[in-house]
């Protein structure tokens, strides 16, 4: 038999799903992956149970229903003040690693460079990979997660096509600051570079702290393409609805790789996504202030286990580190150790970077869970540590 695609088939099962599927096979509390428990906004879920029953549930338009398209312009507007064309700006995808793909497919040449940063969420380096990308990996440290200038600007060259990076940032919880996008923005106009910004968890920021989008920069509105996530704004993972924003010459690369990825996503869970974005001003800071006291409680009652908590900015994810507890292992056979002994379930942090010389004494928990969830699995790891 002949061999399958040797990118694809060399890939091992994700970290999320080795660390689930231990959890579920020890009963586990699971805050390794994340996901939240909460059903989503009822209006927004009543908005797409209607559009099913009442709505057409044919083939919707490949670019995607222009009510949704028309709410993530505006939604963009508001938030960002960008003036987006709908008609010509605005994608709708399966799921945001659906408008990783069809970006990364279609505007990367074998062969040509792009820029990565550490650590980094796992669908990116084998979508970089299949579409002939050279992967240049740029490193950020715990506990600080600074921005290392020197080599970021070393990674750029004439063969880069394009960075690719998440603010705010999973898996580390990073929110890329006005002057840290600057200098990448600097970068791009420097050598001609796209960039796609992985922004999914725009509304999940704390700390009065503000997502800030790399294509309201100087320079860089005909060069980002935005991706967006229903999942992540709403609570809705399940839903698998993302959006592309990008200038009209990028789009044509992208929407012609998306007809024929998945060709469209069903019409009524975008019917409610629209519904979703143009919710008030009061529901996205209602989220984050619910995400941030569950960030706090969580990150709190670590501390007084004994570990090291790292701050967090932003997304659903608290990092730490675990040396203060005398657990003198990697971070992979503490977090099994953890699901089996204690009861509860994290992800090793080094599996979010490629070489050997990764981190190995962090653990991340997910935060974005029912307040119960968290007390069983605070509990559980005081009761197991003693404290």
């Amino acid at each position: 038999m002949k061999s399958a695609n040797s990118t694809m088939a060399g890939l091992g099962t994700t970290v999320f799903e080795v660390m689930s599927a231990l959890a579920r096979e020890h009963q586990s509390v699971n805050l390794g992956q994340g996901f939240p428990d909460d059903k989503g906004p009822e209006e927004v879920r009543a908005a797409a149970a209607d559009y099913l029953l009442n709505g057409h549930n044919q083939y919707p338009p490949m670019m995607g229903i222009p009510e949704l398209r028309q709410a993530v312009a505006e939604h963009a507007g508001r938030f960002q003040g960008l003036d987006i064309d709908w008609q010509a700006e605005v994608l709708v995808t399966s799921g945001a690693t659906e408008a990783l793909g069809d970006c990364l497919f279609g505007l990367i040449e074998p062969g040509d460079e792009v820029v990565l940063i550490e650590p980094l969420y796992d669908s990116y380096l084998p979508i970089v990979r299949r579409a002939g990308g050279v992967p240049k990996l740029v490193r950020l440290e715990p506990p600080t997660w600074r921005l290392p200038r020197e080599e970021l600007a070393a990674a750029f060259g004439p063969k880069t096509k394009l960075i690719l990076f998440n603010t705010p940032m999973n898996p580390c919880s990073k929110v890329f600051d006005r002057e840290e996008l600057e200098f990448i923005a600097g970068l791009c106009l420097e050598h001609d570079v796209y960039a796609i910004c992985d922004e999914v968890y725009e509304h999940i920021i704390f700390d009065d702290r503000r997502h800030i989008s790399l294509m309201t920069l100087p320079g860089m509105r005909d060069r980002t393409v935005r991706i967006g996530s229903a999942g992540k704004s709403f609570s809705l993972t399940g839903w698998k609805v993302g959006y592309i924003t990008a200038a009209p010459e990028l789009m044509k690369a992208i929407a012609r790789t998306h007809q024929f990825m998945t060709f469209t996503t069903p019409p009524n869970l975008q019917w409610g996504a629209a519904t979703g974005l143009r919710l008030d001003d009061r529901y996205f800071s209602t989220l984050a202030a619910d995400m941030q006291r569950k960030r706090d409680h969580l990150a709190g009652a670590l501390a007084e286990i004994g570990f090291e908590v790292l701050p967090s900015h932003g997304t659903y994810f608290v990092t730490t580190d675990f040396r203060p507890l005398g657990f003198n292992g990697t971070d992979e056979d503490f977090c099994r150790h953890i699901t089996v002994e204690a009861g509860v379930t994290a992800v090793p942090v080094s599996a979010f970077y490629q070489s050997e010389a990764a981190p190995r004494h962090f653990a991340r928990f997910c935060f974005c869970k029912n307040d119960s969830t968290l007390e069983s699995a605070i509990s559980r790891l005081a009761k197991y540590f003693g404290r």
